[in-house]
C-alpha cells in the first residue's frame, strides 16, 4: 500500500500527498471506533482507486502532535513576531518559545517590519537577536521586499514540515505570500481599534513552499500552559539547561532554592534577567493554574 502525508483536512475528507500526488480520502470507520482522529502532517497508508476516492488505511505513529491548531509531525516552528504595529513583546515571545520546546518542536524567530525602526528602535532589535541567538535559536530581521531575510527563511523551510506561529497582524500570511506569491493567503489590515489583526486563517494547510511544507493555520490559539508541569518549565529554557546540573538541589526550580546555578547565572549576566522574570511569571501561573477534571 503507498504511504502519503495529510496536507489538508476539510469537511470529513483528508487530502494525501504521496509522490507530488493529492488523493481526496475518506477515514476508515474504525478510526472513530477507536476515536482516533487522523491529523495534517500524519503519514498514513491509503488505498485510491483514483484521486477523488480514497481510504486512509491505518496511521504511523506521530513523533509529536498540536492540539490547537490541529496538527502533527511537526519539525520547527517559525515564530513571527513584529516589531512594531503590534509593537515587539518579549514576554509574548517567551510564552511561544515555551510552547514549542514542549513539544520538542526546533524554533526559529522572524522579527518582521524593522523596516518601520528609527535607528534607536533598531539597536534595540539587533540586542535582542544576539540575545536569542546566544540562546541558540536562530533569528532573522526582515523588512518589507528584503530579498536577504526571504532566501534565509526559505534556507530554513526546505525539506522539513514547518508550522507558523505569531499573534494575529504580526504578518504570518504576508510573510507567506511573499516567500510564494502562489499562494494568496488571505490577510487583513490589523483592526486599529483592537491594535491586533483579524484571523483569517479558518482551517490547516499544509503548503509546499521553499522544497519544503508549510501549515499556514489560525497559529497557536491557545497560550495558556495546559499541560506543562513546574518541572517541565525549566527544560524549556535551554540556558537554564546548560547550568542547571550545577545547582546544590535536583529538582531545582530556579526560585527560592539557595546555591541554584540559574540565579547564579542571572546575577553575573551569563542568562537574560529578562528571561528569567519571565520564567518566574510562568512558573507562577503553573503554580497558581486551577486543577482540571
Amino acid at each position: 500500500m503507498p504511504v502519503g502525508k495529510i496536507i489538508k483536512s476539510l469537511s470529513g475528507f483528508y487530502y494525501v500527498l504521496c509522490e507530488g500526488e493529492v488523493y481526496q480520502c475518506r477515514g476508515r470507520g474504525n478510526f472513530r471506533k477507536k476515536k482516533v482522529t487522523p491529523l495534517v502532517g500524519d503519514l498514513v497508508e491509503f488505498k485510491a482507486e483514483n484521486k477523488k476516492e480514497g481510504y486512509i488505511l491505518s496511521i504511523e505513529n506521530r513523533k509529536n502532535e498540536l492540539v490547537r491548531p490541529p496538527i502533527s509531525n511537526v519539525d520547527q516552528a517559525l515564530i513571527v513576531t513584529s516589531a512594531v504595529h503590534p509593537n515587539f513583546n518579549a514576554l509574548l515571545l517567551d510564552r511561544f518559545l515555551v510552547l514549542v520546546e514542549e513539544k520538542r518542536i526546533e524554533p526559529f524567530i522572524v522579527i518582521s517590519k524593522v523596516d518601520q525602526l528609527d535607528e534607536q528602535q533598531m539597536e534595540v532589535m539587533e540586542s535582542y537577536k544576539t540575545l536569542y541567538e546566544k540562546i541558540g535559536y536562530p533569528v532573522i530581521l526582515s523588512a518589507v521586499d528584503d530579498t536577504e531575510a526571504m532566501d534565509q527563511i526559505q534556507s530554513h523551510l526546505a525539506g522539513r514540515t514547518t508550522v507558523i506561529a505569531g499573534q494575529s497582524g504580526v504578518g504570518k500570511s504576508s510573510l507567506l505570500n511573499s516567500i510564494d506569491p502562489r499562494l494568496s493567503i488571505d490577510t487583513d489590515e490589523i483592526s486599529e481599534s483592537l491594535g491586533r489583526g483579524k484571523h483569517t486563517t479558518r482551517h490547516v494547510e499544509l503548503y509546499e513552499i521553499a522544497e519544503g511544507l508549510v501549515a499556514d493555520t489560525p497559529g497557536f490559539s491557545s497560550l495558556e500552559f495546559g499541560e506543562l508541569e513546574l518541572d517541565q518549565l525549566p527544560e524549556c529554557f535551554p540556558e537554564f539547561v546548560e547550568v542547571q546540573n550545577d545547582c546544590k538541589f535536583r529538582g531545582c526550580l530556579h526560585h527560592k532554592e539557595p546555591k541554584c546555578a540559574v540565579k547564579s547565572a542571572v546575577e553575573n549576566g551569563e542568562i537574560s534577567d529578562q528571561r528569567y522574570e519571565h520564567y518566574l511569571q510562568f512558573l507562577n501561573e503553573i503554580q497558581n493554574r486551577k486543577p482540571r477534571y
